[in-house]
């Protein structure tokens, strides 16, 4: 089933151009468990062959995760704590999965929205405590574009080494993921590094208070 919604999303991509880059990132940024990884790498791939733009995939991709994370920061602002953990699991939103996500918020605070737009697993969940806590909308947009403009960036950039270097992944979306999962896992090490440093930092301030 899973190989079969990963196609599907390799195939909008791939037939709707900036459209489906958009849908689906949308969908990557809320409750669908969409991996960007067969998002952007594949669009970043098809811009090197001149169907698409490198710049116009990154901005795309970009739009796309602020609208699906919109949603998500909205809906659990209006809704709230109680309800989500009533019906998550129904979206596949299980109370673990929350409870991470809020304490991810918890820890790193509004560079903690920054950091999760680089992450996996807290990356399409973050919106859902940012909503429930009311973090600043306009704060909280603003660094998930910057967030999740890098993400898309790194992803573009890591698709066409990848995909440039074995060009037969493009037909195999699971082994591409595979692929750029072990590519990425030094840039995630780096992220965890910083966000650590980052919580290091807030720590030491708020203790000197």
């Amino acid at each position: 089933m899973m190989h079969n919604l990963i196609a599907l999303w390799f195939t909008w991509v791939r037939d709707w151009g900036y459209a489906g880059v958009v849908a689906a990132m949308a969908a990557e940024s809320s409750i669908i468990p969409l991996p960007s990884e067969v998002v952007i790498p594949p669009a970043a791939y098809w811009a090197s062959q001149g169907k698409l733009s490198l710049t116009g995939v990154i901005l795309a991709g970009t739009a796309g995760s602020y609208l699906g994370a919109t949603v998500m920061y909205w809906v659990s602002r209006w809704l709230g704590r109680p309800l989500i953990l009533r019906y998550g699991k129904y979206v596949m939103i299980s109370p673990e999965k929350l409870i991470q996500a809020e304490t991810f918020l918890a820890r790193f605070h509004t560079g903690g929205v920054f950091f999760a737009r680089l992450l996996p697993v807290v990356r399409h969940l973050i919106g859902i405590p940012a909503g429930i806590v009311r973090t600043p909308f306009g704060v909280y947009s603003a660094v998930t574009i910057l967030g999740s403009g890098l993400w898309c960036t790194v992803l573009a950039l890591f698709g066409q080494e990848v995909l440039g270097a074995e060009p037969n992944l493009i037909n195999d979306p699971n082994a591409m993921v595979h692929a750029l999962k072990a590519k990425l896992l030094t840039i995630v090490i780096g992220i965890v590094v910083l966000a650590a440093a980052y919580v290091a930092v807030m720590f030491m301030t708020r203790k000197k208070s």
